[in-house]
């Protein structure tokens, strides 16, 4: 059987690779006096708020599962837009806000719509890989721009203009960033939009944890910069409804019919069940609930990036949204004689029986130097985290777990 060019050129998703990996031995050591605690994975553990899940079954019960327009409910990109105004003070027509079967959909959606083959997209590294992998479906190819802790870890115009060639269609940032919690500060956002534009290129803003940001001066939408600026969003993080695969896009009014026949042809439309739930989202009950939430991912947060910095896990960079750290780990490499973050992973899952995630999958710069910690988990998972994280590395090459 011949393997299409495409997929051949879609690298492993290496995360997910740690995460069956150590799925495995959590089944083994369930039922120990150590069971796995999993900081590897970017899911909440909390799930949809109560209004959400009773909208869901009241649409199941009413029979309201059809299909639906592919560019989403009339009234959910109305409560989008609304959400916008309320929370960021910024106005985004309903009529530019198309949903999608998850973000994943609209990042598909936007590079089958802009991107052809030989097109070039700058993006940092590191970033969150399947980005690259949605331009290179498209036929474009990625190109990963090294950025420092001095920068966030995120692209600056300056770099944007010395990277930008005869190819480069565009950029695809993410703010906050998978994997590190960083956000591109608004002014210098809009100095490579500016930049972008000079150059007759688009902008493509990857904001699926806008909502988690803990520091008002990131946590702007880049919607207010320009009607030109793409935005991607989700239903998954801020809003807890991962496995609902519900998201969104704001798109230029000259580019929704162009995205609409995509989807029409690529989706049908996003899940009705999941699109009837999302309307309660913005109850204002629900709306209180993920604040209380936002809160508490910020308390997570704020204890354990400095138990990491504590046990000489540098976070260069305090994450000011999502609930991700970036962690250096190449001094402990050298303490426990171990080769790179890869090994680091797979260590701390052996001896420690702590799952999280190498950092391979999100680029070559220094990337394995550095490992990412979800603090998605509940604070009492943190706590246990730390404390076997504080023995691994206290103890003797050879010790394991149940020696701690």
């Amino acid at each position: 059987m011949k393997i299409s060019g495409r997929a051949l050129r879609i690298e492993p998703f290496y995360v997910m690779e740690v995460a069956k990996a150590a799925a495995e031995l959590g089944r083994t050591v369930a039922h120990t006096d150590a069971p796995m605690v999993f900081l590897n994975i970017g899911e909440p553990d909390f799930t949809a708020p109560p209004l959400v899940i009773e909208a869901a079954e009241k649409a199941i019960r009413d029979g309201t599962t059809q299909y639906t327009q592919a560019t989403g409910l009339p009234a959910l990109r109305e409560r989008i837009s609304h959400w916008y105004a309320s929370r960021f003070n910024v106005a985004v027509p309903a009529s530019r806000i198309i949903v999608t079967a998850g973000a994943s959909a609209a990042l598909h959606l936007a590079c089958m719509a802009l991107v052809d083959a030989g097109d070039e997209i700058l993006m940092p590294d590191p970033s969150y890989p399947c980005n690259r992998h949605f331009v290179s479906a498209a036929q474009g190819t990625a190109v990963l721009i090294p950025t420092t802790a001095a920068e966030r870890f995120q692209l600056t115009a300056d770099k944007v203009r010395a990277a930008w060639g005869s190819n480069t269609l565009g950029v695809l940032l993410a703010s906050p960033s998978n994997p590190t919690g960083t956000s591109i500060h608004p002014d210098e956002l809009r100095r490579i939009h500016e930049v972008v534009c000079a150059k007759g290129g688009i902008t493509m803003v990857d904001e699926i944890y806008l909502g988690l940001g803990f520091d008002a001066q990131f946590g702007q939408t880049a919607l207010a910069i320009d009607d030109d600026i793409i935005s991607i969003n989700s239903f998954s993080k801020y809003f807890n409804m991962t496995g609902w695969r519900l998201g969104w896009m704001v798109v230029p009014e000259k580019l929704v019919p162009v995205i609409e026949r995509l989807a029409q042809n690529l989706f049908i439309c996003p899940s009705s069940v999941a699109q009837h739930a999302a309307l309660a989202c913005f109850e204002l009950e629900s709306l209180a609930e993920y604040e209380r939430r936002r809160a508490e991912f910020k308390a997570r947060r704020d204890y354990f990036i400095p138990q990491l910095n504590a046990l000489g896990l540098t976070v260069p960079v305090m994450p000011d949204g999502a609930f991700y750290a970036w962690a250096d780990c190449s001094a402990a490499c050298s303490r426990l004689n171990i080769k790179d973050s890869w090994d680091f992973a797979f260590e701390t899952l052996q001896r420690a029986h702590v799952a999280i995630t190498p950092g391979r999958d999100f680029g070559t710069a220094q990337t394995g130097n550095f490992v990412r910690f979800s603090t998605a988990s509940s604070m009492p998972q943190l706590k246990i985290a730390i404390g076997r994280l504080r023995a691994m590395l206290a103890c003797k090459p050879d010790c394991l777990i149940a020696n701690i």
